[in-house]
């Protein structure tokens, strides 16, 4: 599912369901970080981590450890940057040869509605305007499901390249319908701060995709180099 929202350069492996894979096992360092987690944690944690080294793999890049470095986003080796995601029943990593992009994000999400009070505080004035008028016409997706999950990718692609925070409100997100797949389609971030500097050229907008499937909502933002 993931992959096909990214370009062909991006190498994206996932697993579905609650068991852990044969080759889910963890580092020292990474079992230490969720030795008293409870066990859901720890599971999506080891999922997601067994993905991310089948995709360095597939890169010709030896598997090692994922570390969190600050404000928890991965280390990724050398060479490499990339994006993991979890969710209940669903986990993902993407990773690409910094050649390739500056920086990319995924987030993975159930389909279903936000908690009550939750879209007012991740959200524009806006934005809310626009996820009503979706509803009107496609009123069987979460639309404020899948604009929580494309903030989550936006700011996924950002750190990397800033090391700064990014308000929930500090990008005015658009979400495009794909007229031939109403299922899926395009997204546009409008940074309402300073963007990264990418190349020596100031990116004040972020694009992706999304899709609606099998119960969940997947979205992806991918920044190039030029």
């Amino acid at each position: 599912m993931i992959e096909e929202l990214l370009p062909d350069s991006v190498v994206a492996v996932e697993a579905y369901g609650h068991d852990e894979p044969e080759n889910a096992t963890l580092y020292p360092g990474e079992a230490a970080l969720v030795a008293s987690a409870v066990p859901k944690r720890r599971r999506e944690f080891t999922v997601v981590r067994a993905c991310a080294r089948r995709a360095m793999e597939k890169l010709g890049v030896p598997p090692q450890p994922v570390l969190p470095g600050e404000r928890g986003a991965p280390r990724w080796p050398a060479g490499l940057t990339g994006s993991m995601t979890h969710c209940d029943g669903y986990c993902a990593a993407a990773l690409v040869r910094a050649a390739d992009l500056a920086s990319l994000g995924i987030d993975a999400e159930p389909h279903g509605p936000l908690p009550e009070g939750v879209l007012e505080g991740v959200s524009l004035p806006g934005e809310r305007i626009r996820l009503r008028e979706l509803a009107g016409t496609h009123p069987a997706v979460h639309w404020d499901r899948l604009l929580f999950s494309a903030k989550e990718s936006v700011y996924k692609a950002w750190f990397p390249l800033t090391g700064k925070w990014l308000d929930f409100t500090e990008a005015d997100i658009e979400i495009l319908l794909d007229p031939a797949q109403p299922s899926g389609g395009t997204l546009r971030a409008e940074l309402l701060v300073p963007g990264p500097l990418v190349g020596g050229e100031r990116r004040g907008v972020f694009e992706g995709r999304w899709t609606v499937r099998g119960g969940l909502v997947a979205t992806s933002v991918t920044v190039p180099h030029a």
